[in-house]
């Protein structure tokens, strides 16, 4: 939770009016991303998350997908550079955690680098176009608490 924000887990049958359409808005109509890109397919099966301010305002999203793949962070420009996508990011390493994932990797845009290394990201391989948007592979080792699958016990 951020000071602004609520964050909780939803599945795609739960959220996927409002996932969609925050998705639709930063994805499709700020940068122009093709429908058959955003809509991969994968949205079924994959863990959300949402950021939801206190009136009950959706003000971002985020993905992980089974093989650890984050993906589709999304906070709506009104609500930017105030920890929402930091908290939408954490919320989803926990669930890695908690899933035992040994790591996880995302196709971080080149302007976001900077946001994910300050999670302890790093980028790897050369730059790569996605949805004609520069990107770079990144991926993190995830830390397990005590008790979980994973934590070397």
């Amino acid at each position: 939770m951020t000071e602004e924000a609520t964050i909780r887990t939803v599945t795609w049958d739960q959220g996927s009016v409002t996932l969609s359409q925050l998705r639709r808005t930063v994805f499709m109509e700020e940068q122009g991303v093709p429908p058959e890109l955003e809509w991969d397919g994968e949205d079924a099966d994959a863990c959300h998350v949402i950021a939801t301010l206190a009136d009950g305002t959706p003000a971002g999203t985020a993905r992980m997908l089974e093989d650890g793949h984050i993906g589709r962070l999304c906070v709506l420009a009104p609500f930017r550079h105030r920890g929402i996508g930091r908290a939408l990011l954490r919320a989803l390493l926990e669930r890695a955690a908690e899933r035992g994932m040994g790591r996880v990797f995302l196709h971080a845009q080149v302007q976001a680098l900077g946001f994910y290394q300050a999670e302890g990201f790093h980028a790897e391989g050369p730059e790569f176009l996605d949805a004609g948007i520069p990107h770079r592979y990144m991926f993190k080792q995830v830390h397990h608490p005590p008790g979980t699958p994973g934590d070397g016990e």
